[in-house]
Parts: structure tokens; C-alpha cells; sequence
């Protein structure tokens, strides 16, 4: 993970319509909250731009210094109608003046209300149930479980392994990060288990055979059969890239799980509600997910996950037996209902897909006087990625990638630190509200930086 430097630079001013920096970067008063945090907490907390937050409207992050970045992180992904918007601000407000800020799995009106404005987000409502929790990596481990628990009680112990992908992320839970496909994050595991099941994932950049029958290829080396599997489970894209199914392969794969009565896992948690230009990106793919984990951009706000499963599934735990202590908390429900209604009402989706044009067309131009050092942008709607790597190879170079993050910081565009499997993504995710004069802007300044880190 990348560590900043929290030595203050001059950088030059800037004030533009989007933006406005006018001190030094980080700012030398901030340094006093950024030494109380490293007394309190790990050194992991130290792992993004070094910018205090002190507000954050729509697409924009202030400090309370006079600075104003234009955001490229969505905080990770999470902001999907914006900052702060005043409809969700609104119905935490009501909540909270009523009030009612807990209830642990006491029913409330309002989670009655969510569960069934997401019951109809599933591929067949009447037969899909809802549970809310409270993480995305909840939502990943309890899809796991749910898979393995519906194959041990309709099949026996002999179908129990998952299925997965190198390069994926699920989260930071024991279960989530079994599944997922990076082994330098799950080293502390030591034995790791050995029902899961990793294949290269497709991505025509480090794995260049995108034939579905690498996946054959790996089970018959590990001596398993597809009745032995009980889940599949992948990101709708890869969040490392963002890296996408070719359409071939992922119709294969759906295939497979049916022939073999597979459930087949969708982790939607950074890519659903809008942010690929559909609901969910998996419709992308025309396929039907088995069970769908949702979060970050189910709320644009406040801690809530959920899990939309068939109900077959969903149903095999009896009542007591898979609750969590904050799932459906009313704080959390109030502001996921005002964000999917402004959601539904707006056309969140519709500019995520006309701006995700702009972002790819344009993303296409700046890197490609550099092709030796980046790859080609990969992006739908309004996630997209390059990757930094040393030149004329596909080996990761994640300096220089962190240093393309920094001069964009420095001007005035806000990301969170590269991601990928060393490092090396330049990851760009603004929220789906982002007009196009600020989109065009923030391109400009990532030109830019582009041009003065990689010309050196």
C-alpha cells in the first residue's frame, strides 16, 4: 500500500471553478491531526493523500484550509449521487429528531420498506429475499456461506468448494479474503483452506488466455469436479483493473455453474447502483446471478450491505440463526432509502453511461503517447483504470503510479492511493453526478500530471 509523505510543498495555486488550492500540500496545520492519528491508530490508517476532510458536497472535497479538490474517489466508491446530498442529510435528520438509532433486529417500518425497494432490484423478485447488513465484506462472507450451507444440506459434505479469482477482492473478513485472489493479503491466514479454489481471471493483460477452459485446466489439476463445486463467486469487474468478463467466457461460466448446480455470486459491492452506466454491472453480461452482494453505493452514505438471493437459498437458516448486530440499524435504512429513491428519480445511471464516453474517449488520447508505460485503459461508465508499468513490459511500476496520484492531489484532483495487484492502477471512480465541464476539467489536470511525471 502507498505511504505519502507528510512533509509540506509549495505547489503552485490554483483556483478554478472546481478547484482551489492556496497552501502548501499537505497543509502544515493539518500536521498536528495527522500525528494524533498516528498515536491512536495502526500505521494501515495511514494509506490515502493526506488531505483532512471537512466537507464534501456532490463531486467536491474541502478542507478547512481553502482547498477544494474536484473527487475521483466517490470516498471508495461510495457516493454515488454525490456528497452529501441533501434528500439522505434530510432523512437522517427526521430519524434522528424522532428518535430511533438502533434496534438491532427489531422490525421498523423502514426496513420492511428497504428490504422490499430492493426485492425489486432482483432478477425475480417474488422468488429473491433481502438481508441487510451492515459491510460489503459481510455481504461477501455471507454469500459464501449461504452457498456452501444450500450445497452441504441439498447435496452432502462432497460439494463444498468455491470457486474464485485471482486478482479479487471481497473484502477483509477471514471468509472474504479466502475467496479472494491476492496472496500477499491473506499471508496472516498461513493454511489458508483448501475448498477454495482460485483461476486466472481473464483480463488479457497479465492473463492473456481469456478461454474459459483455464478454468478446467485448474480443477483438473486440483483433481475436483464441477459437482463438487458449491459457489462461484466473482466480482461483477475486477475492482484491481477495473478488469471485465470478455462476453464468451462469462457465458461459459454461467453455463457451468448451471450444468453443475453451482451458485453462482456476483459481489456488486463497488460496482452496483449505476456506477457502470447499468443498476448492476453484471447486466452487462446478460447472466442471472444466484446471489447478489450489494454496499458502498446502496447507501452514497452511511454503513449498510445487503445480500439479494434466490429465496430457496436464502431460507435455508432458521429464524435467530444469520442476523447481525446492526442489520437494517434505522440510521443506516433512513439514508439507503432517501439515496435509492433520488436514485430511481434522477438519472444517476444515464450520466454515468454518457460521461463514462467522455472518460474512455479521452483516458484513450492521454495515455496513448505513453504506451510503453500504460496499459489501455480499461473503464465502463464511471469506473476506469490505468495501469502504470516499467516500460516496454507488463512488470507493475507502482512509484510511478503513486507519483501520477500525487501531482494530481497537488493540483487538485482527489484519489484514493493506486490499487491492482502491486499497486500500479491509477483507479478513477468520480461520483455519477459529476457534470461535464468538471469532468472535462479533472481530465485536463490528470493529462497533465501524466505529461510531467512520464515526460521526465
Amino acid at each position: 500500500m502507498a505511504e505519502y509523505d507528510l512533509t509540506p510543498i509549495d505547489v503552485p495555486k490554483v483556483e478554478t471553478r472546481f478547484r482551489s488550492i492556496r497552501t502548501p500540500i499537505p497543509v502544515p496545520e493539518s500536521l498536528p491531526i495527522f500525528e494524533r492519528i498516528a498515536r491512536s491508530e495502526p500505521r494501515a490508517m495511514m494509506c490515502q493523500p493526506p488531505v483532512v476532510w471537512d466537507r464534501a458536497v456532490d463531486f467536491s472535497v474541502y478542507d478547512r484550509w481553502g482547498n477544494r479538490w474536484i473527487d475521483w474517489s466517490s470516498g471508495v466508491l461510495i457516493t454515488n449521487i454525490g456528497h452529501g446530498h441533501p434528500a439522505i442529510i434530510e432523512a437522517v435528520r427526521q430519524l434522528l429528531d424522532k428518535p430511533l438509532i438502533a434496534t438491532y433486529v427489531f422490525a421498523h417500518e423502514q426496513r420492511a420498506e428497504l428490504a422490499a425497494e430492493l426485492q425489486k432490484l432482483a432478477p425475480d423478485p417474488e422468488n429473491y429475499r433481502v438481508f441487510l447488513l451492515s459491510t460489503g465484506s459481510e455481504a461477501t462472507e455471507n454469500c459464501i456461506k449461504l452457498a456452501k450451507n444450500d450445497a452441504l444440506s441439498t447435496f452432502g459434505p462432497e460439494k463444498r468448494y468455491i470457486l474464485s479469482f485471482g486478482g479479487a477482492y471481497h473484502g477483509r473478513t477471514m471468509g472474504a479474503q479466502l475467496a479472494g485472489g491476492m496472496d500477499q493479503q491473506k499471508s496472516w491466514i498461513v493454511d489458508g483452506d483448501t475448498t477454495f479454489i482460485h483461476v486466472p481471471f481473464p483480463d488479457g493483460f497479465y492473463t492473456e488466455d481469456t478461454s474459459f477452459d483455464t478454468v478446467l485446466r485448474v480443477l483438473d489439476e486440483r483433481g475436483v469436479s464441477g459437482d463438487q463445486i458449491a459457489g462461484m463467486i466473482t466480482e461483477s469487474y475486477q475492482g484491481v483493473g477495473p478488469n471485465f468478463f470478455p462476453q464468451a467466457y462469462i457465458e461459459r461460466l454461467e453455463q457451468f455453474c448451471r450444468d453443475h448446480h453451482i451458485a453462482m455470486i456476483f459481489d456488486e459491492v463497488q460496482a452496483g447502483f449505476g456506477r457502470t452506466g447499468k443498476h448492476f454491472a453484471f447486466e452487462h453480461y446478460g447472466v442471472t446471478p444466484d446471489l447478489i452482494a450489494c454496499g458502498k453505493g446502496i447507501s452514497s452514505s452511511l454503513p449498510l450491505s445487503a445480500v439479494i438471493g434466490r429465496a430457496n437459498i436464502m431460507n435455508r437458516y432458521a429464524p435467530g440463526s444469520m442476523t447481525s448486530t446492526h442489520s437494517g440499524s434505522p440510521l443506516s435504512v433512513a439514508a439507503t432509502l432517501a439515496n435509492l429513491k433520488e436514485y430511481t428519480r434522477g438519472e444517476y445511471t444515464e450520466n454515468a453511461a454518457a460521461m463514462g464516453t467522455i472518460l474512455r474517449t479521452r483516458l484513450e488520447a492521454a495515455t496513448s503517447r505513453y504506451s510503453d508505460i500504460c496499459g489501455k485503459p480499461v473503464s465502463k461508465g464511471l469506473v476506469a483504470g490505468v495501469r502504470i508499468v516499467r516500460p516496454g513490459t507488463r512488470t507493475p511500476d507502482p512509484k510511478t503510479a503513486l507519483r501520477i496520484n500525487i501531482s494530481c492531489f497537488h493540483k487538485g484532483l482527489l484519489m484514493f492511493a493506486p490499487v491492482g495487484i502491486a499497486g500500479e492502477c491509477v483507479k478513477i471512480a468520480p461520483p455519477l453526478s459529476i457534470t461535464e465541464e468538471a469532468l472535462h476539467e479533472s481530465l485536463d489536470v490528470f493529462q497533465e500530471s501524466l505529461e510531467e511525471v512520464l515526460s521526465r
